[in-house]
């Protein structure tokens, strides 16, 4: 077997034994570190990782009892918990080697050895080590990846609005790069998926995606979550664990809430950030880290820092780019693409249909102030699916499911005939038309039907005419109130003031 690519240490206080060990063992393509005493295999395995230790029990401070040997073995473990130590006894000393596995050795070896054996035994119990970690490993991934389903449960990211575009756009140009991003907005806007979308699309999409609430970790157990204990570290830690900074290695972490964070924390995930190193709780070997940071809050990080709650150095470490994600109040032309979306997942999910929007319906949804964002939007979809019996989504549907809206005036829906079937696509919801001019662009010579000729009030005029150019610019209310010269808000407030 090829084994240049594990690292035995060797620790015996006998020369011509660490000697011996090193050319059998170098001839077999290990590489080979020896030490003469207890003190200098501790401070090798602090140093540096090893596959594999092979000690003595008996070193010149006591020559009989191997009670020096059961010492490093604890001493090691303490250091790094999953070494595989494997223990060199004299002929005969049975009841000691016995001993050592009650002290957390794998296997023994009598002196003299037969070289083969100490090879096969090497081998065997290095690939043991190696499956139980990986073992281990995908356990605490699977937990962790059964709490994150929600992150991935809408796969798409709908981005018809202008707004949504803009910021997809700025994300592309540097999402396949390390840089760590700050994603900013208030609760609900689709922050998360926005990080996992960052990863899929990232050169670390292969590795792991790992997401953390920085709010739900309490202080006491900030560097057992983030980085690990091992086993005895404190009282109720009865099996060792892998932080999430060891679990997102060589992938992205994802820090969500980042501005819940206390300040007694900050300086924690600071050294790692600038070091790229963390120790496990109760353990003094170094590990080395290689992850990408996506963070995410609704708090205003320049005002904390102000007020000394949120650590400068920090900040610039997160937001190497800085995006703001925009409320749903913002994105008027995604909510009916949205409500598409989430409506094939649910229907699906509970095997009911959903009618279909009536257009007084549409206007109240893109009108609401939705300040559960996106979020709330799928709750409300959801509970509509379970509700409508596939009858037609009207004003007293939803009703019942916007606990928050209140009857009044309200808009004409800004979707055209065309625009309420949407096409779904692989990557995104797309409308049959969609307006990509940065200015609208309408004929002042526009000749107006009989109905507007033959109105009977000014109030009648004006509203079919508003109409007319909503019409004209197949429902986009933003480039037909550009057109007339009005605000969008404006546009709606004379479409419903002339109702």
């Amino acid at each position: 077997m090829h084994n240049q690519q594990y690292r035995v240490l060797v620790a015996d206080d006998d020369e011509n034994i660490l000697n011996t060990l090193r050319l059998i063992l170098k001839v077999r393509h290990f590489d080979v570190v020896t030490v003469h005493s207890p003190e200098l295999a501790l401070e090798q395995v602090k140093q540096a990782d090893a596959d594999i230790a092979l000690i003595d029990l008996n070193y010149q401070l006591d020559t009989t009892s191997g009670q020096e040997g059961l010492d490093l073995i604890q001493r090691l473990k303490t250091i790094d918990s999953e070494l595989p130590i494997v223990v060199m006894t004299g002929w005969g000393s049975v009841d000691i080697a016995v001993e050592a596995m009650k002290y957390g050795a794998v296997d023994f070896v009598e002196k003299p050895w037969d070289n083969e054996r100490l090879v096969h035994i090497l081998n065997t119990q290095i690939r043991l080590s190696e499956g139980l970690k990986k073992q281990f490993r995908l356990q605490q991934q699977n937990q962790l990846l059964q709490e994150q389903l929600n992150l991935c449960a809408f796969d798409n990211i709908v981005a018809l609005s202008p707004v949504m575009k803009n910021l997809m756009e700025s994300l592309m140009l540097i999402v396949e790069s390390d840089a760590n991003i700050l994603l900013t907005g208030e609760n609900g806007t689709g922050k998360s998926l926005l990080a996992s979308y960052i990863h899929r699309y990232s050169s670390r999409a292969e590795q792991e995606f790992i997401s953390v609430d920085m709010s739900c970790i309490p202080d006491t157990l900030f560097e057992s979550e983030m980085f690990g204990h091992v086993k005895g570290a404190f009282t109720d830690a009865k099996q060792q664990r892998i932080g999430r900074f060891e679990l997102a290695d060589g992938g992205t972490l994802f820090l969500d809430e980042i501005g819940n964070m206390p300040v007694s924390q900050q300086s924690k995930l600071l050294r790692v950030l600038e070091e790229k190193q963390f120790e496990k709780v109760g353990g003094a070997k170094t590990q080395q880290v290689d992850v990408r940071v996506v963070s995410a809050t609704n708090a205003d990080l320049n005002e904390m820092i102000g007020d000394r709650s949120f650590r400068q150095d920090l900040f610039y470490r997160l937001n190497t780019f800085e995006f703001r994600v925009p409320s749903l109040r913002e994105r008027v032309d995604d909510i009916i693409p949205l409500i598409e979306r989430f409506g094939q997942i649910y229907t699906e999910k509970y095997r009911k249909p959903i009618g279909e929007l009536t257009d007084e319906a549409i206007a109240i949804l893109q009108s609401y102030d939705w300040p559960g964002n996106v979020r709330e939007l799928s709750h409300v979809v959801e509970r509509l699916v379970l509700l409508s019996q596939g009858k037609p989504l009207d004003k007293q549907l939803l009703k019942r499911v916007l606990p928050d809206y209140q009857e009044g005036d309200m808009p004409q829906s800004t979707l055209s005939p065309s625009q309420r079937h949407l096409v779904v696509g692989d990557g995104a919801v797309y409308s049959e038309k969609t307006v990509y001019s940065d200015k609208a662009v309408y004929s002042e010579k526009t000749v107006y039907s009989d109905k507007v000729a033959h109105s009977n009030t000014l109030e009648e005029i004006e509203l079919e005419a508003l109409k007319q150019r909503l019409d004209y610019f197949d429902g986009n209310a933003s480039l037909a109130a550009e057109s007339l010269g009005l605000s969008r808000s404006a546009f709606y407030r004379r479409l419903g003031k002339t109702k």
